[in-house]
């Protein structure tokens, strides 16, 4: 007996993938959970202070245009429809604020979190200091 109801198979599951990162992967800490969120700021917000992740960290560019900057590496704009990740662990990112004073920015992470640990954070002003000649030269 056939259904008559049935929906036709599709094939655009075949083509309905875009790759938009691939990395190594990171260290994961044993035992970590996974945790997606979502974070939004206003127009012009500089976002969270420096701080770090115990594990690494995916994200995806809803809207807007974020400025991103981890230790070591050039600050950058991603963009809506980018991608960024960071390994989590002894690195400070120092920026993930909104880089547009007219529209706000709303992006998703997804952390690998080390357990017993916050999923967040932030840096003392001290280690900012010490660690300063870690931090990529700013543009002027």
């Amino acid at each position: 007996m056939s259904n008559v109801h049935a929906r036709p198979r599709s094939d655009a599951w075949q083509t309905a993938l875009t790759v938009l990162q691939e990395v190594e992967p990171p260290y994961v800490p044993t035992g970590a959970h996974a945790m997606t969120v979502v974070v939004e700021y206003p127009p012009g917000d500089p976002g969270a202070p420096p701080h770090r992740h115990s594990g690494p960290a995916f994200g995806y560019v809803l809207e807007g245009e974020m400025v991103f900057e981890l230790e070591g590496e050039p600050e950058r704009v991603v963009r809506a429809g980018e991608v960024f990740w960071e390994a989590g662990g002894d690195v400070i990112h120092y920026q993930d604020g909104n880089n547009r004073e007219d529209i706000p920015v709303r992006f998703t992470v997804t952390m690998l979190c080390e357990p017993g640990k916050p999923m967040l954070t932030l840096v003392s002003e001290e280690e900012l200091a010490q660690r300063e000649s870690r931090r990529a030269p700013r543009p002027s």
